[in-house]
Formats: structure tokens, sequence, C-alpha cells
């Protein structure tokens, strides 16, 4: 195995806390203003860091996780809002593509979602995302196939305990918050999310810069509906925890 170690990042204090003591930590140093933890996770030399909210703090520190540490490999374990009608609270989509669905050109009101860096008018292109390594998902898909999360409670399942599952598929990155079902809707149905957040595009467009597999892990807090500025608060820290479990299922096969 390699002696780089991972990177992996959170964007707040409730979705690091559930690694726990399962994060043995050596040293830390602060740079930029961001602590960055150097220590191991289940056995694993891991270089664990709380980013903040938002797509420019998420690039920074996976640049710094880069070009400080050399990871081998960049994570992200959090909670996102539910977009696909087929999933439920506490449900965790590992992303296979991810997509920054606030970037792009708008024209008469509507927005055309476009890949960054590029202009539809003058630098075209038919590329939309960052593909996730095809072989790396299969694998860790294979390695969750049997692997059962603990169960939501009624009150965070919308009034039935349920069984969360564990899939895979396109998560969307904004920089905005999504409470509103017809913004929900739109994004669904235009972009095919399952997931939408506020870190993990950005996460991959660097990883993808610098040639390194990014795995990102989101656990459904919410359904990003009117209801969701109450429910993500209120049920935060049940549904962070499924994210770290499924990540320190898979850590020591990454």
């Amino acid at each position: 195995m390699s002696q780089k170690p991972l990177g992996l990042i959170c964007a707040i204090p409730n979705e690091i806390q559930h690694f726990g003591s399962a994060f043995i930590k050596n040293s830390e140093q602060v740079i930029a203003g961001f602590s960055f933890y150097s220590g191991k996770l289940d056995g694993v030399e891991t270089i664990l860091v709380e980013a903040g909210m938002g797509k420019v703090n998420a690039a920074v520190v996976t640049t710094l996780l880069m070009e400080h540490y050399n990871c081998r490999a960049i994570l992200f374990s959090g909670v996102a809002g539910g977009l696909d009608p087929e999933l439920g609270v506490g449900d965790v989509i590992i992303g296979s593509k991810l997509i920054q669905h606030d970037y792009g050109m708008t024209v008469q009101e509507k927005l055309t979602t476009y890949q960054p860096g590029h202009l539809p008018i003058h630098m075209p292109t038919g590329k939309l995302g960052y593909d996730a390594e095809p072989t790396f998902i299969e694998k860790i898909m294979n390695e969750l196939a049997e692997f059962k999360l603990p169960e939501i409670s009624a009150e965070a399942a919308g009034g039935h305990k349920r069984q969360p599952i564990i899939t895979s598929g396109t998560i969307l990155t904004g920089d905005q918050f999504v409470g509103c079902t017809v913004v929900r809707d739109k994004l669904h149905n235009d972009l095919s999310g399952m997931a939408v957040e506020m870190e993990g595009a950005a996460i991959a467009q660097v990883a993808d810069r610098y040639q390194v597999p990014f795995v990102i892990i989101r656990s459904l807090s919410d359904l990003a509906g009117e209801e969701s500025t109450m429910d993500f608060v209120k049920f935060l820290e049940e549904t962070a925890g499924g994210a770290a479990l499924v990540l320190r299922r898979i850590i020591n096969i990454l």
C-alpha cells in the first residue's frame, strides 16, 4: 500500500465528530487558517481537515492537502439534501459524478449549467461534471454490498423507522442551501442529481487537476424542500453518522 496519506475533508464539526476515537491524532498544522490533523483513521494514515461550507473553502483545502501532504486520494464525508424522490432521509450516496449546478450561462432568465472553466460561446465542450474513477466506485460498492447502516428514527424518516440504503450516482454542488421543492425537482429532472450539497464538485475539480482519485460520500439529512431548513438542523446529528460509517467501512481498500 502507498505510504502517502489519504486526505479527509468534512465541512462542519457535526460531520467530523462521528469519526470519534477511530481517528488517532498525531499532530496539527494550521495553514491559511485551516487546522490539518495528521494521524490514523482505523489504522490508515490520514490528514483530517474541517473546511467550512462552500466551494471555495473546499477547493482551498483540497489544494493544500495536495501541495503540503501529497495525498493519494481525497475523501469527503458529510450530509446533503435529497433530490431523487426514490431516496429518503439517512440514505447514503457515493458520488459517481459530481456537477457544479450553479456554474454556467443565464439567458432569458434560464441558467444553462456548463463545465467550470469553459464558456459556451467561446470555449465549447461536451463534458459536464467530474467522473469518479469507475473501477474505484465498483470496488467500493462491492465492499458495501452486505453492509447495513443503523435504522433511521421514525421522526427523522417521516413517520416510520427505515433501513437506509447505500447507492451511487450523480451529486450536485452549488453555493446555496436548497430548501425549495420547485428547485429540487428541476435539479433532479435536468441534471439527474440524486443529492445536492455545497462542496463535492469543487473537490472533484481540484482532484481532477492533480489527477488523484476522489470519493464523495453523502448522507441525506433532508429532502431539499421547504421544510429542509428545519430538518437539516434537527436531524443532522443522526444522519451525518451514516456517511462516516460508510467511509470507515471502505477506508482499508482505498
